[in-house]
């Protein structure tokens, strides 16, 4: 389906069509989980993120317009909900680098190429990525996580972030970059490195 339909089922779901509410969980569950995970490194919050946006969502159903596209409108209570989480909890350190070995991500669903039994240069490689990741700025890393995550555009990005598209493409740019040199000779991924030379040539 696409972004129209949507629209659709949620202003079905306004109209008390439950089935359509649970088709856009299905749709949008993990890839929202899995974005809250990387932002907050922790299961329990993430896992309070995730139920406070769809607790949000669902409140909003009535008020909601198909102008924008749902995964704007979704992301954009997702984002507004993780700067509410760090004001109320002043949880600065969830921002701030972690050394690799400090933090037990065993609980995130990883690819088939990101499994412990991985080879131990994968692992390592897979290591340095994450590390360089959560290194990274914060305005940088949520946008670098938007469009890694999520499969939003720039313009998507900047509209869930409320900024402009130069800022977005420029904070996505600097993040790359950063993720390029931390990395050295390994790509950093095929999407990001692969989205923002095409947007970048746009």
């Amino acid at each position: 389906m696409d972004a129209e339909e949507d629209g659709e089922l949620m202003l079905r779901y306004a109209r008390g069509d439950l089935r359509a509410f649970e088709k856009l969980y299905r749709r949008y569950r993990r890839p929202l989980y899995r974005y809250l995970s990387r932002h907050t490194r922790n299961p329990e919050s993430a896992n309070d993120l995730f139920q406070e946006v769809w607790s949000k969502v669902i409140a909003s159903r009535e008020r909601y317009e198909p102008r924008a596209k749902f995964r704007t409108f979704l992301y954009r209570i997702a984002h507004n909900s993780f700067v509410d989480h760090c004001r109320r909890n002043s949880v600065r350190k969830e921002l701030r680098a972690e050394a690799p070995g400090d933090e037990d991500w065993g609980w995130l669903a990883a690819p088939e190429e990101e499994r412990p039994d991985m080879r131990l240069q994968e692992l390592q490689t897979f290591m340095r990525f994450r590390a360089a990741v959560a290194d990274l700025p914060a305005e940088q890393r949520d946008v670098f996580l938007l469009y890694e995550e999520t499969g939003l555009s720039l313009e998507e990005i900047a509209i869930v972030t409320g900024v402009g598209m130069e800022t977005a493409k420029s904070r996505l740019r600097y993040a790359v970059s950063k993720l390029r040199r931390a990395m050295g000779p390994v790509p950093v991924t095929a999407g990001a490195a692969g989205r923002v030379a095409e947007e970048q040539g746009a």
